[in-house]
């Protein structure tokens, strides 16, 4: 399944309920899981970003709807990337003419 790496801010909303957090974790863990997903790791991180979270989905369109709907709650703001395993990128460099 393609991975993907997301970065993750807080909102006003979400920072004033921060203590929530764990909790809403969960539950998007058990979104993913619901769209075929699975989240692999969540880091607490300090600097621009707040926190970063790595997840599979089947393909790009069921990331976005759980990104979306996670985006929806107001808690978070994502931007998330398509990450490649080592041996996708051996497979990618290796095409190259």
């Amino acid at each position: 399944m393609p991975q993907y790496v997301s970065l993750l801010r807080y909102t006003q909303q979400g920072i004033a309920n921060v203590k929530d957090s764990r909790a809403r974790l969960e539950a998007a863990r058990k979104t993913a899981e619901s769209l075929g997903g699975i989240v692999h790791d969540w880091f607490l991180t300090m600097g621009r970003y707040d926190a970063v979270l790595v997840a599979e989905f089947p393909d790009d369109e069921t990331c976005a709807r759980f990104f979306l709907s996670v985006g929806a709650q107001g808690n978070v703001t994502t931007q998330t990337m398509r990450a490649f395993t080592e041996l996708e990128y051996g497979k990618i460099v290796g095409s190259l003419a």
